[in-house]
């Protein structure tokens, strides 16, 4: 399966689900805007898939539910400080950048505003430093561009970033970042994404060392978080709506602890939806987790059936969204609804930066 051109998706299965079955009313108080004081403090919602039960919990107890022979699995990916403001060169009025994904041959695929000022040819200053040009008008109405930097001071783009870039937080996080380090996982290494797998950001090092120390099995993979984050479902039909291709990978070392641990008994618990669709398209339909190098672009919503992935940690995510209706698929429509409308009335915090759900 090691193919980085290949785009993987699921099989379509023929449903009468609507996006408006996956609504919910959100009272907007409850969409946190900072994190927990501390990343293992946060609240925590057992669900379990087959009865619909739920337990309410702390983060840091997730240990206790965790048993020796199961597997976490977390996503790696690094996000870069991805958004930039700076000015057009013809006219020096204020652009926006958002950085998706490096495309073959450097240049990068970016949402951009306003768009009016974004023509082919158009470009772009940032800090005095970068310089962008519009290659091409993609997808969406997204934008490829191509860089220019001081080869010789920065040895990649991704020094530029560090040095001028903002983190791309989404739109209903309003209050500034103090420490760009809370919107990382502590295990993320690979740079490339443009929102954070924002299961993970509830693990400690020291939470980490207490589980892998009860003997379960911690394995790293890669999925760079693009446009797909971002793009709503803008169609009443779900199965009609489309995902964006993300690359993502799984080492033969990973997959083959995976493999090992499950035929041993053991859970495979993917640490968010990133990692999820990970495990999903890397393995075969009896189960097997390959390497593999690629994109994916699978769409997991209820009548999916799930191949390698026998539990989720998760966070509460934004109503009619693909997100909510990969977890839906996981514990099923009504259980999950029903645990939505509990986490409601008992005031959890919802998003990015919110609290957390385990459903096993």
């Amino acid at each position: 399966m090691e193919n980085k051109k290949n785009i993987i998706l699921n099989e379509r299965k023929k449903t009468d689900l609507k996006t408006s079955d996956f609504y919910y009313d959100l009272p907007e108080e409850l969409i946190a805007q900072s994190p927990s004081d501390e990343r293992d403090g946060c609240r925590l919602m057992v669900l379990d898939r087959k009865s619909g039960a739920t337990e309410h919990k702390i983060f840091r107890d997730i240990i206790d539910y965790l048993n020796e022979g199961d597997m976490l699995v977390v996503n790696s990916s690094k996000v870069i400080p991805a958004r930039l403001l700076g000015k057009t060169d013809k006219t020096g009025g204020d652009m926006e950048l958002l950085l998706l994904r490096m495309l073959d041959g450097g240049e990068w695929e970016t949402l951009v505003r306003p768009g009016k000022r974004a023509k082919v040819g158009a470009s772009f200053s940032f800090g005095g430093i970068l310089r962008a040009t519009v290659t091409a008008i993609v997808e969406g109405g997204n934008r490829t561009v191509r860089f220019e930097y001081d080869t010789e001071k920065y040895k990649s783009i991704y020094e530029v970033l560090d040095e001028i870039g903002n983190m791309p937080l989404p739109p209903y996080i309003t209050k500034k970042l103090e420490n760009k380090n809370d919107y990382q996982t502590v295990y993320a290494k690979e740079e490339g994404s443009a929102a954070a797998p924002t299961a993970g950001l509830h693990f400690t090092e020291a939470l980490l060392d207490k589980i892998r120390a009860k003997g379960v099995g911690y394995g790293k993979v890669t999925l760079h978080v693009g446009l797909g984050t971002f793009r709503p479902v803008k169609v009443e039909d779900v199965e009609s709506h489309e995902m964006h291709g993300e690359y993502f990978h799984i080492s033969a070392e990973v997959a083959d602890e995976i493999n090992r641990r499950r035929a041993a008994g053991g859970r495979i618990i993917a640490v968010g939806t990133t990692a999820c669709r990970v495990l999903e398209s890397a393995s075969t339909p009896d189960g097997k987790v390959h390497p593999t190098n690629a994109e994916t672009g699978i769409f997991i919503y209820p009548g999916y059936d799930f191949k390698a992935t026998d539990a989720l940690i998760t966070n509460f995510h934004l109503p009619e969204s693909t997100l909510i209706m990969l977890v839906s698929a996981l514990a099923g429509r009504e259980n999950v609804m029903n645990a939505y409308k509990e986490a409601v009335e008992g005031r959890y915090r919802f998003f990015s930066f919110g609290d957390a759900m385990f459903i096993q």
